[in-house]
């Protein structure tokens, strides 16, 4: 299994989407590349995310790039739906530098590369969200989310 950090706006609708596809082991709601160890501080420059444990032999980066930009506006800066703020900036982070690869093949492969704000930056930290952050979706599932219901149920 390897692990990848996916923003896609709030995380929750991201969490609920991610968390069907194919080859995905496991789905945390979290924070990353703050500066902070805590949930406890101010706005330290994190983007709400997912930590996505996925099997590469099922799924690989690309296809997880693809299925991101079925949920995502590629072309907003810090905002998804009625979310705006840096928090919410789209982005794939991750420890391994052929995950990063393969996501900016994935990008500078598109007829509109110079359009994307999509960052493909190094995880340099993570802090899991809180336990009422996790699955929220499932739990709520009136809750606001900037993903349609048809595209967040698209691979159940």
């Amino acid at each position: 299994m390897e692990v990848v950090y996916i923003a896609g706006g709030c995380l929750w609708g991201v969490q609920a989407f991610v968390k069907t596809l194919p080859g995905v082991m496991f789905t945390e709601a979290g924070r990353v590349n703050g500066t902070s160890h805590t949930l406890a501080d101010d706005y330290d420059g994190y983007a709400e995310c997912v930590k996505t444990g996925f099997d590469p032999t099922i799924v690989t980066i690309r296809e997880l790039m693809g299925y991101l930009f079925e949920i995502i506006d590629p072309y907003s800066l810090n905002k998804q739906g009625q979310d705006v703020g840096e928090k919410y900036r789209t982005g794939v982070y991750s420890e391994k530098p052929e995950h990063l690869k393969e996501a900016q093949a994935f990008l500078s492969e598109r007829n509109d590369y110079d359009l994307i704000v999509v960052e493909v930056l190094s995880f340099t930290n993570y802090v899991r969200s809180a336990e009422e952050h996790q699955d929220r979706l499932a739990r709520y599932p009136n809750d606001y989310c900037h993903i349609p219901e048809e595209i967040l149920r698209k691979y159940k």
